[in-house]
């Protein structure tokens, strides 16, 4: 009796934990959503779709350095922490060789941007964009999302996140007052990717007890190899999602790029609503997973429900008032971004269906390998629809592109969870 109480009070305690964090990851995402609204409007009107094409192009190119020194980890530290939480020496030893790897390849990512920097006349006629925008590399390696994930203390993210988003949006209007401040944007960007870095290790460090140690070359090449399989996943996702702008870029003009990549980022905006639930799941998913798969999946059947009926409601919308949320948001000048924002406004329904086949189910039933193969297809996908299009057709070719390609994603996990008997739209055998 004693023994299922304690039971009760664990599953509770479990519960709450994930309550707790969903809410303050939709605090979070509500800033998210709320805050680049309210400077959206603004930069774009001030610099123009030129100069605001510039910012996206560098900071398109900035991201693979994001990727590469985010590895896998965001996903396979999340769930070793996850599972250690209460060895604290298991996961100071964990921390340490993920933070260590990282820096690693922060090393490697500054090292190939300064060759660019060099050698590619594209980029060296606007080298202190570039070099500005490497300080959101920095910040990212040394704010440990992860880490925060897998103790299930999101309000620390939250807090942090909030915390950047404030400043800059203060320092956006202070110092930003005309075309020639565009290069403000990236340092004001990268300041507060800093200092959110420096304080959530000054959490970690006094809050949780974690202690930074020399990690063994053992540690550093078990998380290199954990991470591996999402590491090409990331670098696949990166082909059709950041690397559009980049493609973009190569093809046309810094004005064109201003086009697409604010409506982007209005797509991207309503978009993140619905993610505080992924990065919630995640970690409740994978426990419950270790101890019942039918129990995971009936929960990840109802997360479907949840997030599709969601999504589908935001699509309709966006697609619906295209033009009147561009011109309120945007301005005139971007009427170039009414059919880019037509065409991405089924994102938010595709992709939330995809990462809850794909992330929340998946790689929780360790397809990890499956999961892979499917972004990799993908990736080469649309950089072949890409080249295609975009010479033709310029943003309007990689809306179609992007579209096309996360249609494939979806259906693609869809029918390979079907084939292994994880029916999570249907019923709850599993293979």
């Amino acid at each position: 009796m004693a023994i299922g109480r304690v039971t009760d009070l664990l599953r509770d305690a479990a519960k709450k934990r994930l309550l707790e964090n969903f809410f303050s990851l939709s605090i979070l995402q509500g800033a998210n959503y709320i805050l680049p609204l309210i400077t959206l409007p603004y930069l774009v009107r001030v610099l123009g779709p030129e100069k605001y094409g510039l910012i996206a192009f560098a900071q398109s190119f900035i991201q693979y350095f994001v990727i590469l020194t985010d590895y896998g980890f965001n996903l396979s530290a999340t769930r070793e922490i996850s599972i250690n939480r209460d060895d604290k020496e298991k996961i100071s030893e964990i921390f340490s060789s993920v933070i260590v790897s990282k820096f690693l390849l922060g090393i490697l990512s500054f090292i190939v941007l300064a060759l660019s920097l060099v050698f590619i006349p594209k980029f060296r006629s606007e080298w202190l964009i570039y070099a500005l925008t490497f300080g959101i590399v920095v910040g990212n390696i040394l704010f440990p999302v992860w880490f925060f994930q897998g103790m299930e203390s999101m309000k620390y993210i939250t807090i942090l996140n909030i915390t950047a988003k404030l400043i800059f949006t203060a320092c956006i209007f202070v110092f930003i007052r005309g075309k020639s401040d565009y290069i403000y944007v990236p340092l004001i960007n990268s300041f507060g990717y800093l200092l959110v870095g420096w304080l959530s290790l000054q959490i970690i460090f006094s809050k949780f007890g974690v202690k930074l140690t020399i990690p063994k070359i053992e540690g550093i090449k078990h998380q290199l190899k954990e991470g591996w399989y999402i590491f090409l996943s990331t670098v696949a996702i990166s082909l059709y999602t950041t690397s559009n702008a980049f493609i973009l870029g190569l093809f046309t003009s810094n004005t064109i790029i201003g086009y697409y990549s604010a409506a982007e980022k209005i797509v991207k905006a309503l978009q993140g609503t619905l993610t505080p639930l992924s990065q919630a799941v995640y970690p409740y998913i994978s426990r419950v997973a270790s101890e019942s798969k039918q129990k995971a999946l009936a929960f990840i059947r109802k997360l479907v429900a949840l997030v599709g009926s969601g999504s589908f409601v935001i699509s309709s919308l966006t697609f619906i008032f295209a033009r009147p949320i561009v011109n309120g948001v945007l301005g005139t000048q971007y009427q170039g971004s009414i059919v880019v924002l037509k065409i991405l406004a089924f994102l938010p329904f595709v992709i939330a269906l995809s990462n809850v086949f794909g992330i929340q189910t998946m790689l929780t039933f360790n397809l990890k390998e499956a999961f892979s193969k499917i972004l990799v297809s993908a990736g080469i996908l649309n950089i072949l629809l890409s080249l295609i299009l975009v010479p033709i057709y310029q943003h309007v070719g990689t809306s179609i592109s992007v579209l096309v390609t996360e249609v494939f994603v979806t259906l693609a996990m869809f029918f390979y969870l079907r084939s292994k008997g994880l029916k999570v739209v249907g019923g709850l055998n599993i293979g």
